[in-house]
């Protein structure tokens, strides 16, 4: 299965919707604004919260938290690397390894894809296929790629 996000533009905080190979949405993202690090909540189309993003704050390197039902789930950390990016989900037991710059990027847990990552060129705003490796856990993933875009937002600015 495929999906894609597109981020709206022209509004306040981090909107995204996320949409199927047939053009139905599937779920939204909205992110909270005024707040300390960035916060960002993945629904499904009935409101129901399927994961929440929460960066820590003041550490030398970006770490993001991604919770489900209140349950922490995982962690993701930027690697401190000098050549390229690196990012490590901790709790999940996945790597992730690829061009960020260019948004071509895949999620591995060392054997298999998760997920592979691929920036849609000539749109408004932000827009990525990902393409999901059989039997993965979707929402996961799909927080993972939010909290990657979040980091490369960041060293945007």
């Amino acid at each position: 299965m495929n999906l894609y996000i597109k981020q709206h533009i022209f509004t306040w905080g981090d909107k995204f919707s996320i949409y199927d190979e047939a053009g139905v949405e599937r779920y939204y993202v909205e992110g909270e604004i005024f707040t300390w690090g960035k916060k960002l909540h993945l629904y499904d189309l009935t409101g129901n919260e399927l994961a929440f993003i929460e960066q820590e704050v003041l550490t030398f390197l970006p770490k993001y938290h991604i919770s489900r039902n209140g349950t922490h789930i995982a962690e993701v950390v930027k690697e401190f690397t000098f050549f390229k990016h690196e990012y490590t989900v901790n709790g999940l037991g996945w790597q992730v390894h690829g061009d960020f710059w260019d948004h071509e990027y895949e999620i591995t847990d060392g054997s298999r894809t998760i997920a592979a990552v691929s920036k849609e060129w000539m749109t408004w705003g932000d827009a990525y296929e990902i393409r999901f490796g059989s039997g993965v856990d979707e929402v996961a993933a799909l927080a993972v790629v939010l909290v990657i875009d979040a980091c490369i937002e960041a060293e945007r600015k």
